[in-house]
């Protein structure tokens, strides 16, 4: 639904609190509605692509969110090069929209993620993210989330040690490895450069554990909040679920000792 969910102050001030005294919830990263598209060239679909944006934003920043992960949209066949300006334009609105972040609390960075490569998307390679990012000026409010379906899903290979060194320079050329902010931890339905979004649960797909485990043992991603969006039996990731991805992760610290 393009409305988004209205909170009052007391509700969002609550839900910090809530995680400040939880035991084990240390994080939060919201999810930009996936209506959301910055690069099409209909003035209309622009319009409420922003509005729909800024107030994703505002929410995130209420929560206290460390990051609100987007996908950026497609330029509907335009060029990569004729959508950059309204893209950075749309980022640097939502960014500024915010007059003011509360005491204690950090400006929420827009994370853009990686897509899978479908259609006329923006943000298929990190070379894009990193245009987005030089347009915008290099604003640190704007971050990138990694997402593993969607990298094996635009044919990038992280399933050796050799490839997921070659990823992680490819990360730190581009956009640096400093604005990496989250990961996507997701296995795939759809083969290697297939450019389809599917996930699968982990293990499941066709990277399989091996292929995760090579990307997870990586250095430069240890102590990067990992969040799964598999479909479970349906309703999302189980607790069994985490406990393969956690059994995967120390397979791939193995890997690399």
């Amino acid at each position: 639904m393009w409305k988004p969910s209205q909170y009052g102050p007391e509700v969002l001030a609550g839900y910090r609190q809530a995680q400040l005294e939880h035991p084990s919830v240390k994080s939060t990263y919201c999810h930009a509605t996936y209506l959301i598209n910055l690069a099409t060239p209909d003035p209309v679909l622009t319009d409420k692509s922003r509005i729909c944006l800024n107030a994703n934003l505002a929410t995130a920043q209420g929560m206290g969110a460390d990051g609100l992960v987007l996908h950026i949209g497609s330029h509907r066949g335009t060029s990569f090069e004729a959508s950059l300006p309204g893209v950075v334009d749309a980022l640097i609105e939502a960014l500024d929209s915010i007059p003011e972040v509360p005491a204690g609390q950090d400006p929420c960075p827009v994370l853009l993620e990686n897509a899978a490569g479908a259609g006329d998307t923006v943000g298929r390679s990190f070379e894009e993210l990193g245009q987005v990012i030089e347009a915008a000026g290099g604003d640190e409010r704007l971050g990138v989330c990694l997402d593993t379906q969607h990298l094996w899903a635009s044919g990038i290979p992280f399933a050796t040690i050799e490839d997921a060194d070659d990823l992680m320079k490819l990360v730190d050329r581009t956009v640096g490895m400093e604005r990496l902010r989250c990961l996507h931890l997701n296995d795939s339905k759809v083969p290697f450069g297939a450019n389809r979004d599917r996930h699968e649960n982990i293990g499941e797909g066709t990277i399989g554990a091996k292929g995760l485990a090579a990307l997870m043992g990586h250095p430069d991603l240890q102590g990067l909040p990992a969040i799964m969006e598999v479909p479970g039996d349906g309703d999302g990731p189980r607790k069994k679920d985490v406990a393969k991805a956690r059994r995967i992760w120390k397979q791939g610290l193995a890997l690399r000792s």
